[in-house]
């Protein structure tokens, strides 16, 4: 199909473009970028996107969103969650191993992307087992695995407690090229349901201190000066966990980190009298925490900004605090957040929307095969992987109204009382509408 995006403003973070454009697709791939009223006449579209007063950006890219299937399909389906990414202008995704059975098997991994292919609404690009079903003992063949399609290797949340297990596995990795993708919290101190500090003593609740990342994350570090391992730290939460990752870089380790929108925005005292909708995984920490986790991703020590979107039913939501299951739902919230992000930042827009797109492809790197040159980009002759939001329009967040099939956020409009800024009014993958507000 060809598709003309008129009136459009066009921002690419990557390449710096930033100006009033219309861009032609066409087989997939954008053909012209253009001054408006500049494609050539004899481009003859068969839809046209009216962009006036939005802005057109490249599809953002997530590197932690939960889909639940396989086998927790009671709290989300592919489609469903895949539907919540194109709503949400996400148009790559990466999800992590931990489905039951975890994604430590090709065949596997093979059934998922051909049932994501098959849906198209969203490029999605899984994290494969770094062990046998994720109990840290034995490696998983992480050679086949990517040739099934996997960018890299993973325990999700749960920890390899024997160190010379996690070297070894560094050892393969780094043996081959393969970045290994880490939490960094120590099992026996991140047992807790809240972080440690004033607000859990006065809850009564157990607390996670924030020995327990970093810990793990100078364990991490050493290991990696030893074997040359490519590392990527998912959700650092604390500002002790900023330091010693910004002294790794500083050393030259080939360490990448993200944040969740969760820990980027709240902080314990959100977690109020109980709410059950601020149990996540990593815990919000304090107002320091947060206020160096929001420094950091502005000035690059942090790589990226993830929804960690991770449904939870209501059953197992609506529970009190300390036995409610960790989650929340985050695609559909993950741009208008950054977008919040960026201004409180003072940042302008293709540097807050470069923490959604073209960085985190720098993280995938080569993993991404053919699409690493243009995803994450507004290129011609890339791939046309887009997202066309309303930068002016406010949204209040209804879970009822959301697609995901979990609907427990802690942004909610009943927790927060606040709108958001920005709306996605249409989301393309592969030159195709996947969703287009009104549609």
């Amino acid at each position: 199909m060809k598709i003309l995006i008129q009136g459009g403003r066009v921002v690419d973070p990557a390449s710096g473009r930033d100006e009033p454009a219309d861009v032609a697709i066409a087989g997939g791939r954008i053909l012209t970028i253009a001054a408006p009223g500049g494609i050539n006449p004899e481009f003859q579209p068969d839809r046209v996107i009216d962009a006036r007063g939005c802005v057109v950006a490249p599809g953002l890219v997530d590197l932690a969103a939960r889909l639940r299937e396989p086998g927790h399909e009671h709290e989300g389906m592919l489609e469903s969650e895949l539907n919540a990414a194109a709503a949400g202008g996400v148009t790559s995704l990466v999800c992590p191993p931990d489905t039951d059975p975890a994604l430590d098997e090709p065949g596997l991994v093979d059934m998922l992307k051909f049932r994501a292919r098959k849906l198209s609404l969203c490029r999605l690009f899984p994290l494969g087992a770094l062990t046998r079903g994720l109990a840290g003992e034995a490696l998983t063949e992480m050679a086949e695995l990517t040739e099934s399609g996997c960018v890299g290797f993973s325990q999700a949340d749960q920890p390899i407690k024997d160190t010379l297990v996690l070297n070894r596995a560094l050892q393969y990795a780094a043996t081959y090229g393969y970045t290994v993708w880490l939490r960094p919290q120590d099992p026996w101190l991140g047992k807790g349901v809240a972080a440690s500090g004033a607000v859990a003593t006065r809850l009564g609740l157990s607390g996670v201190p924030v020995a327990a990342e970093t810990i793990a994350l100078q364990t991490i570090v050493a290991l990696m000066r030893g074997t040359g391992a490519r590392v990527h730290l998912c959700r650092i939460s604390s500002a002790a966990g900023v330091a010693l990752l910004r002294a790794a870089k500083a050393e030259g380790l080939p360490l990448t980190a993200d944040v969740s929108i969760n820990s980027l925005h709240l902080t314990d005292v959100d977690i109020g009298f109980f709410n059950p909708a601020m149990r996540v995984t990593p815990p919000l920490r304090q107002q320091a925490d947060r206020d160096a986790l929001r420094a950091a991703l502005a000035d690059g020590t942090i790589d990226a900004l993830v929804s960690d979107h991770t449904p939870v039913d209501e059953d197992a939501k609506t529970l009190p605090f300390g036995e409610a299951e960790p989650g929340a739902t985050g695609l559909e919230l993950l741009l208008s957040l950054a977008l919040k992000w960026g201004a409180d930042a003072g940042l302008g827009l293709p540097q807050t929307l470069a923490r959604v797109t073209s960085l985190p492809v720098q993280v995938l790197g080569d993993a991404l095969g053919s699409l690493a040159s243009s995803a994450g980009r507004l290129v011609e002759g890339g791939v046309a992987d887009l997202c066309i939001f309303d930068p002016a329009a406010t949204w209040t967040v209804e879970p009822g109204v959301l697609r995901s099939q979990g609907k427990h956020t802690p942004f909610a409009f009943e927790h927060t009382g606040t709108a958001l800024p920005g709306r996605v009014r249409a989301t393309l993958v592969a030159g195709t509408v996947a969703w287009q507000a009104g549609a």
